[in-house]
């Protein structure tokens, strides 16, 4: 059963995609109605699950489902994982490499190299206030609360 994302409860389970380039809008388009669709059929053990799917910043995929209906199986997020890989090979984009790092620079996502991150703290390029995108966020009420978050409260606090 499909929710509208804004509709979300607070402690909706979350898993958020990263686009590795923006998306444009003739592709958000054609996304949306996917998405949509995807969150209307996803089921768990033949259950349809509450859930929601939006595309955020241009950038990011976030899959939605309240837990406390239904909880999403091992199956169930298996499927979610093979719908999004359909998507990228229609849309030519990768959603699944961990190894770059977002953050909100001058109004526009930016991508970092996680192997970056020590040199751009240290050119003050990054500092602890820059502006975050923790794809490790798991529910909507902290989505909508704190992401992005300053770097210097997320794990990345390390490096200052």
């Amino acid at each position: 059963m499909y929710i509208p994302f804004n509709q979300l409860p607070s402690h909706a389970r979350l898993w958020i995609y990263q686009a590795n380039r923006p998306l444009t809008d003739a592709e958000q388009a054609e996304i949306k109605p996917l998405l949509e669709r995807f969150a209307t059929e996803w089921s768990s053990h033949g259950k349809g699950l509450q859930a929601s799917a939006e595309l955020l910043h241009n950038r990011f995929l976030v899959l939605a489902n309240n837990e406390t209906a239904t909880a999403a199986s091992g199956c169930s997020i298996d499927k979610s994982v093979n719908f999004v890989r359909e998507l990228e090979q229609r849309f030519g984009v990768t959603f699944f490499d961990r190894t770059r790092l977002a953050f909100l620079q001058d109004g526009q996502v930016t991508l970092v190299g996680m192997s970056e991150v020590k040199e751009k703290v240290k050119a003050g390029e990054i500092n602890k206030n820059t502006l975050y995108f923790d794809t490790l966020v798991d529910n909507y009420g902290e989505l909508q609360e704190a992401w992005p978050r300053p770097a210097g409260t997320s794990w990345l606090s390390r490096y200052f």
